[in-house]
């Protein structure tokens, strides 16, 4: 049975973070309430089936997108722990078959956590000439006190599409450890991108991995990383050309802001093909001197010039 309370509770969390709540509540688009191991709402539309199974720690979902079914708007999923303290374990399996195109937008919401674990597993398959649209965005409050666990298997077939993004820039990291690897098919394309702002004692770990296994696959790994205070980061991208005309590319990018903050950019690239090509770029560096001058010049304070280009680098 449904708590009134607890899902009026996780929708204002959710409009806070930046989340629609008009798709929330209308029947034409697709969504999915999450609130520790609760499935609080489900909504499927046509050409998309969802099978919830609650556990002790969490929910097993199975989202499946129809061959040749094109979502007309995007699917909003919330996740999202309430209390100080939880544990909340995602097993998510996507199938999303031939000819099909949908974008899912998800919010993981954990404003009060002082000891709060999210982990999320997911097998994901794009079928041929499927297109996949991944928007993740998290909301932390400034305890710093959640763990977030994300790790993907991505397969996309011939001519598919994977396009995430990760958000994390809302309050405080915590512990991220986020892992997503894809293998793609022909003529596929293969997109990871990472934005995170770290502050105080933020620990985040990124690993991005890409391999082109199919004549001209193509991939990019893309990450943006603002580090204040004691924040550390290690990011480790990977990008492997394993088939002819394959094409990849590795992008880092981390600015430090602090005496206490470490960062290391880890670019991996591998080429067993001749007609192969994977390059890469990694820059760790500290706020542009002249940004903030002239931003304090029009009247604001450090802080907020600080938080004006931070925001820029990770728009």
């Amino acid at each position: 049975m449904i708590v009134a309370n607890e899902y009026e509770a996780i929708l204002e969390a959710y409009g806070k973070a930046g989340g629609s709540l008009d798709a929330l509540r209308s029947k034409e688009v697709g969504n999915l309430i999450i609130h520790k191991n609760r499935v609080l709402s489900a909504n499927e539309v046509k050409g998309i089936k969802v099978e919830t199974e609650e556990t002790e720690t969490g929910v097993n979902i199975y989202f499946l997108v129809e061959e040749g079914a094109k979502i007309k708007y995007p699917v909003h999923l919330c996740f999202g722990v309430l209390p100080k303290e939880g544990l909340q374990e995602i097993i998510l399996r996507v199938e999303a078959q031939a000819n099909s195109e949908v974008t899912v937008i998800a919010h993981c919401i954990f404003p009060n956590a002082i000891n709060v674990i999210h982990k999320m597993d997911a097998d994901i398959k794009i079928g041929n000439n499927a297109k996949f649209c991944y928007q993740e965005t998290h909301y932390h409050g400034e305890s710093g006190g959640v763990k977030v666990i994300p790790k993907a298997k991505i397969e996309v077939g011939k001519q598919g599409v994977w396009q995430s993004t990760f958000t994390l820039i809302e309050g405080c990291v915590g512990m991220l450890d986020y892992d997503f690897e894809i293998f793609g098919d022909e003529k596929s394309i293969n997109e990871l991108l990472v934005k995170i702002f770290g502050k105080k004692e933020d620990d985040i770990k990124i690993v991005e991995k890409i391999h082109l296994d199919g004549r001209g696959a193509r991939g990019l790994a893309k990450s943006r990383l603002v580090l204040n205070d004691n924040a550390k980061a290690v990011v480790m991208g990977e990008t492997y050309g394993n088939a002819p005309f394959a094409r990849g590319h590795v992008d880092c990018l981390e600015i430090v802001n602090g005496k206490g903050v470490i960062a290391r950019a880890i670019p991996i690239v591998y080429v067993k093909n001749e007609q192969a090509k994977v390059t890469h770029e990694a820059a760790i560096g500290s706020i542009d001197k002249k940004q903030m001058q002239t931003l304090m010049a029009r009247g604001l304070n450090e802080e907020e010039a600080v938080d004006v280009i931070v925001r820029g680098i990770l728009r």
